[in-house]
Formats: C-alpha cells, sequence, structure tokens
C-alpha cells in the first residue's frame, strides 16, 4: 500500500509501505495510482515527493507475482502517468531502488538519494529486462554505452556514481525526504502553471549514438554472448536497448514489451527464479532430529582461528577478517608462516583498494604455536586432506580449545563423524567445506554428522552467512554432496576419452551449454596431481605389480586410469605447463590442444583394443551431466540433502552450474524426469560395467508417480518414505 500526507504546505508525499524493501506488489501499485491521483486533483498540492518506508526506496517488483497471473496496475501505464503529471515529481530514494523501484524513480522528474543508496536494473540476473520502460528511458538520460552496461550485467551502482552517469539529480548525506520536499518546494516555484515539464520527462528526451549505430550494437552484441555463455536475457537486452536507439519511444515501449513476453515465458527465466527462491529457502532447513538450525540458539563468536595456512587457509583467513572477525593464524612451518603472511596482506590490501576501504591487516596475528588458539571461540582446519594429519591436530587441539570451542574442519569429503571422535566435545564439531579461492567462492558446506548438535550447526551457518557466503546444510558421507555427484560427472568424461573424444571436445560441449569451464580446463586449473593423491588413497590408480599397468576394472566396476598416466609423466595441469592442454609456461592460463595427449589416447586405445567412435555433444552432455543428477538422486533418497534446491544451489554457486540452467536438479525438471530415466536406462545397458549409471530409484519412483514438478518432489518423498 502507499500512504498519502501533504507536508510543508504544499507538497503531497507519497510513501510506499511494503517493508521490508517496500517491492512493487499489486497492493503498493493501487496505492501509488490513488494517491498520485490524489495529489494531482488537490489544488493545495504543488508538487509530490515519492518515498519508500523506513529509509528503503523500492526493491522493485513483487517476484512472488511472477509464479501466477498479475492482477492491479500495471507499471508501464502507471509510470507513465507520473512523467505526464503537471505538477514536478520528485522521487526521495534511500536504501536502494532496484529494478522496477529505479524504473519508478525514473518516471519521477527529479531523483534525490541518499549517499549510502544502491541502484540498479538487475531483471537480468532473473532472466528478464528491465522492463517497466527502464530500458527506454535509462539511455535517453545516461547515454547508450553506460546504460547497456548496467542493464546487461544488472549490476548496482553507487548513489555517488548514479551522480557521476546523471541517474540521479542529487545526492545528500542528510534526511532525503527533507532534502527532497525542500527541492520539490523549488522547483514547484519554477514549474508554475503554464510551465511546462516536458523538460524533465526522461521519455521525450532524444537517444542517438555519434558512431554508426549497427557497428556499435554489432561489437557490443559480440560482447555480451561471449559473457552469457548461452543465456538469452542479456542478448534480449542489448535488443531493447537498440530499439531505444533507433526507435520512437512509444515503439520502443512495444518491442521492450515484446522481448519481456519472450523472456518470460522462457525456461531460462523460470530456471533464474527458482535459484532466486532456492537461495532463500537453503538458509531455513531442519536437521533430520527435527531440530531447526535457524531457529536454535547460536554460540557466541567473538575470536576465531585458522590451522594451517595454504591455499584454502589463507584464503579463509581473509574472509574472516573481512568480516571483522579477529584471527589467530597458525601455520607450524615458519617458512611457510612467513610466506602467508605476505600472501594475505597482499590480498587484504588488494581487496581493500578494490572496495575503497582500509585494509583490515590487525585482525590476523599469526602464530608457528598451536597453544595460541586456547582462546578462540571457534576453530576452522585447513591442513592439508590426509586424515592422518588431521586427526592428530584433532587430538591436539582436544587438549588445547577452551569449553565450547566450536571446531570445524575445512575437509572436502572426509568423514566427519570419525574426526569428531578425536575431539573431547564431538557435538561441537561440523564440516565448513570451502571452495577456492574461499575468500571469493560465496559457496560453504556446512557438514554435520550424527554426533553434530544443532547449535554447532546453527553457529557454523551463521558465521558463514556473516562473512557473505551462501552457506548450504549437507549430512555427512564421502564427497557430502558436490564432490559425491562431480565424481561421476568426471568419471564419464573419462571414459568419453577412452571411447575416442578428446578434452577439447568435450569441454566444447560443457561450456556451449553454460559452464565456465569444461571439466578437462577445470582439472588443468585445480590439478591433475589433488585427484590423483585422492585416488592412490582410496587403493585406486595403483599399477599391477605383475603387469606394471593400472587394472580398468576395480572391484567389478570400470575404471579409467587414463588421468593417472597423465599424471605419471608429471602433467599436473597449469602449475607445470602441461596437463590436458599444453601452455606456453608452468602458471599459463591460456590452454592449447596438445598433439601429445592425442597421440597418447591413440596408443591407450590400441594397447588396451579399444576402437574410437564418434562422440557427438549430446552424448557428452548427457553422459555427464545425467549421472551427476542422478548421482543428486541418490542423495535425496540418502537424506544428505534436504531437498533438490540445496543440491542446486551448492551446484550454481560452487561448480559453475550455470545458473540460467537452474542447477542439475532443477535441469532434470526442465529435461523431464521421463527423459533422463530413458536415457540412463540406455547407456547403464551400453555400459553395464558402470554401475552409477544404473536410474536411482528415487527417479523411478517419482517418474511412476506422474513426475511431478521440482517443488513438489518433497512430498513424493515423504509419501514413499511413508509407506517403507
Amino acid at each position: 500500500m502507499a500512504s498519502f500526507a501533504r507536508v510543508s504546505g504544499s507538497v503531497g508525499l507519497i510513501t510506499l509501505q511494503n517493508p521490508p524493501v517496500n517491492a512493487l506488489s499489486f497492493a503498493v501499485r493501487q496505492g501509488i495510482v490513488d494517491k498520485v491521483k490524489r495529489a494531482l486533483s488537490e489544488p493545495e498540492v504543488k508538487c509530490v515527493v515519492i518515498c519508500g518506508q523506513n529509509g528503503v526506496f523500492c526493491g522493485g517488483a513483487d517476484i512472488k507475482e511472477f509464479r501466477g497471473p498479475m492482477f492491479g496496475p500495471p507499471l508501464v501505464p502507471m509510470i507513465h502517468d507520473i512523467e505526464a503529471a503537471t505538477k514536478p515529481v520528485v522521487a526521495a530514494i534511500e536504501g536502494s531502488a532496484f529494478g522496477g523501484g529505479l524504473e519508478l524513480a525514473l518516471g519521477c522528474h527529479y531523483r534525490i538519494a541518499h549517499s549510502k543508496t544502491r541502484l540498479g536494473l538487475p531483471e537480468v540476473t532473473l532472466g528478464l529486462l528491465p522492463a517497466a520502460g527502464g530500458s527506454q528511458r535509462l539511455p535517453r538520460l545516461i547515454g547508450v554505452p553506460a546504460a547497456l552496461d548496467l542493464i546487461t550485467t544488472g549490476r548496482h551502482v553507487t548513489a555517488a556514481e548514479a551522480l557521476q552517469l546523471g541517474i540521479v539529480d542529487q545526492v545528500t548525506d542528510h534526511n532525503t525526504v527533507d532534502a527532497a520536499v525542500k527541492f520539490a518546494l523549488s522547483v514547484a516555484v519554477f514549474f508554475s502553471p503554464g510551465k511546462p515539464l516536458d523538460a524533465r520527462r526522461i521519455s521525450m528526451y532524444p537517444c542517438g549514438l555519434s558512431s554508426d549505430l549497427d557497428d556499435f550494437f554489432e561489437k557490443a552484441m559480440q560482447k555480451v554472448c561471449r559473457g552469457a555463455r548461452g543465456a538469452i536475457a542479456p542478448i534480449a537486452c542489448v535488443q531493447a536497448v537498440r530499439a531505444a536507439a533507433t526507435l520512437p519511444y512509444a515503439q520502443g515501449i512495444e518491442k521492450e514489451k515484446e522481448l519481456m513476453d519472450t523472456l518470460f515465458a522462457s525456461g531460462q527465466a523460470r530456471a533464474l527464479q527458482y535459484c532466486f527462491f532456492a537461495q532463500r529457502a537453503v538458509g531455513k532447513w531442519s536437521m533430520p532430529s527435527g531440530a531447526c538450525w535457524d531457529t536454535s540458539k547460536t554460540r557466541p563468536v567473538h575470536k576465531t582461528a585458522v590451522i594451517g595456512l595454504g591455499t584454502m587457509g589463507r584464503g579463509i583467513a581473509v574472509a574472516l577478517a573481512q568480516a571483522g572477525f579477529p584471527v589467530i593464524a597458525v601455520e607450524s612451518h615458519k617458512k611457510q608462516l612467513m610466506e602467508a603472511k605476505e600472501a594475505i596482506s597482499g590480498m587484504l590490501v588488494r581487496a581493500a583498494k578494490r572496495r575503497g576501504v582500509t585494509p583490515v591487516l590487525n585482525k590476523i596475528t599469526y602464530s608457528p604455536n598451536m597453544q595460541s588458539v586456547a582462546n578462540a571461540d571457534l576453530v576452522i582446519e585447513a591442513v592439508f586432506e590426509d586424515m592422518a594429519l588431521k586427526e592428530k591436530v584433532f587430538q591436539q587441539l582436544s587438549g588445547i580449545c577452551k569449553p565450547g570451542t566450536l571446531l570445524c574442519t575445512n575437509t572436502s569429503g572426509l568423514n566427519i563423524d570419525h574426526l569428531a571422535s578425536q575431539f573431547r566435545n564431538p557435538e561441537l564439531v561440523v564440516g565448513m567445506h570451502f571452495f577456492a579461492p574461499a575468500h571469493v567462492m560465496k559457496l560453504l558446506e556446512v557438514v554435520y554428522g550424527p554426533r553434530s548438535s544443532p547449535e554447532a550447526v546453527a553457529t557454523a551457518m551463521t558465521l558463514g552467512k556473516k562473512i557473505g557466503k551462501v552457506s548450504v546444510a549437507v549430512g555427512n558421507c564421502q564427497g557430502f554432496v558436490g564432490n559425491r555427484m562431480l565424481e561421476h560427472y568426471l568419471e564419464q568424461a573419462l571414459f568419453l576419452l577412452e571411447e575416442g573424444g578428446t578434452p577439447e571436445l568435450i569441454d566444447q560441449a560443457l561450456e556451449e551449454f553454460g559452464f565456465a569451464m569444461g571439466v578437462f580446463r577445470m582439472s588443468d586449473l585445480s590439478g591433475l596431481d589433488v585427484g590423483w593423491r585422492i585416488r592412490k588413497a582410496k587403493g585406486l590408480a595403483v599399477p599391477d605389480p605383475t603387469t606394471g599397468q593400472t587394472a580398468r576394472v576395480h572391484q567389478g566396476r570400470r575404471y579409467s586410469p587414463v588421468a593417472d598416466l597423465i599424471c605419471e609423466q608429471g602433467r599436473f595441469g597449469q602449475k607445470t605447463g602441461q596437463g590436458w592442454y599444453q601452455y606456453d609456461k608452468p602458471g599459463s592460463r591460456v590452454g592449447k590442444p596438445d598433439p601429445w595427449v592425442h597421440s597418447f589416447l591413440e596408443a591407450y586405445r590400441a594397447r588396451h583394443g579399444l576402437v574410437a567412435r564418434r562422440i557427438d555433444q549430446q552424448e557428452v552432455l548427457e553422459r555427464c551431466l545425467y549421472s551427476l543428477i542422478n548421482e543428486g538422486f541418490r542423495i535425496l533418497e540418502d537424506g544428505i540433502a534436504a531437498g533438490p534446491e540445496n543440491i542446486d544451489i551448492i551446484y550454481v554457486f560452487g561448480y559453475s552450474w550455470p545458473r540460467h540452467r537452474g542447477g542439475p536438479m532443477f535441469y532434470a525438471h526442465l529435461v523431464g524426469l521421463p527423459k533422463i530415466l530413458e536415457r540412463l536406462e540406455h547407456y547403464h545397458q551400453a555400459h553395464p560395467d558402470v554401475p552409477t549409471l544404473q536410474p536411482c530409484n528415487l527417479l523411478r519412483k517419482l517418474v511412476a508417480s506422474g513426475s511431478p514438478p521440482i517443488q513438489k518432489w518433497k512430498e513424493v518423498m515423504k509419501r514413499l518414505d511413508s509407506r517403507l
């Protein structure tokens, strides 16, 4: 809703009221229409100020209304009527003006913003475009290049940048509404009856480019297509801005609507909106015991500690310090400690420079002595991924940590329950699986074992939120959720190499699907030796003593030793300048197809009597993605993840799954569960020695239940559980 009051005698103050962000719901839109009509009809009102309740202007459309038919006044004519008003209308912008909120402000004749306000048109991140005139007004106001940047990326700008660009007319450090009222009174005198407001109606501004339009937009489209990786919304945004630059406003609005209608009906928009809601849903999961972590009492965390200052430990220390936590950083090897101190300081300085703040170097205390963590409230162990080493650290900490200290391990897949048994308070042990680089990557898997208390999970989840992570609580099993699924994705990629594929063919298929990197480019970046070490610890990647060759069958199932053989040649990826690709020098980021790898694969196939066949991109996607999805269903069946949205958020934020595909489980829903089932059965029949291709029981039961929409999977799972 919206309220109306007359202030300073002649100013009609319209206040949007829909906490927490004053979203433009049906009631708010109706309120704006009614109150604007009232303000314009009252002779005493000479000008109008529109503001938001509780220090927030407007967060945009009410996204919940996207799920069904929209009722009430549409935004476009509502904003047109504001712009056409015969009395000056001023937007008093505080907090945020996003999406439809900024479009509402652009319909006003003037915009006054508080210095701490952020503004933007983020619709592209939901698979849409700013379709309440934003794609037509913003280019007319600030120019095509600047508007194109904001609309195609969805990035937010500060009030200072908005002033520089020309989005707002004035920035204030004081009460924004008071400033807007004062401003409105001053312009009301200028625009007395008989002096039209056309000069302040953005839709009437010319919109042109001095450069060649065709050339400019061709280059812009090429740039956007490269970054979109298959997403259609950024491309539609370019087309909408082009309409603003080449068509009269009325025709541009029609083009904007046509493009929006296409996007709104697309699977990509549904996927992106699903991600929006899924990200919020994963923060409200209850444990199998029935305890809800988000309603459980948390332990106070004033002082933190990180043990082990390798790549992960350094990133974790930076993330904690940047969030304002004092950190005791422990590394027992003095040389590594000095190197870590230098590296962490550099990371903090660079990050502070980017954000325009002072580096928080004083937040971190360095020590070679484990005893220094004795007073920490929360300790994160980040030593090398080796069970024996982690056991030793946990045993030491059991005698050092004060009572009540929460102990977290940054393992990527080791048994949390076993580690907890090494600590005197196993109920205070949880996993905090960060993703490299830990101070940048948004995902945090919070792993609980059967002994972990709701209080411990709640504390870890809350800490994750405070350091800017998207935290997802998951159960304890080998690889947890993300790495457990990834194993099958990687396995299928290696099998495809054996059968006739090449690293670049497989990577190209995955990158065209929307991944930032294909599986082999990703392996080269992270280092092939990491996986090799893990496989050897599992008893894989070990040559047969009689033949000297690594077996292609392990415990009755197919195994590919191709990656192990590559590692035996000292080819560990970018760090050595050679891996699945070749690099100009160690550390280089640009990989080229390597003839040596092609020759190696040909010799490998010949040695094992394998006949290469043509592998097409569709098979690559089905084998790699459907096997990963199948394991996702097993994880749901095992109760390791609470629902499909937990898995999807883990993959979007931790494994670069393309957001416009919604996550692996949503993608399965979009493709259709019967098709996923049919293709898995096909591939399992073709490869009976790969048991993980056999469709999961839960998948079969969902199909037998009529393939319900993803939002109904939990209901089906509960019904199935109740029959056991």
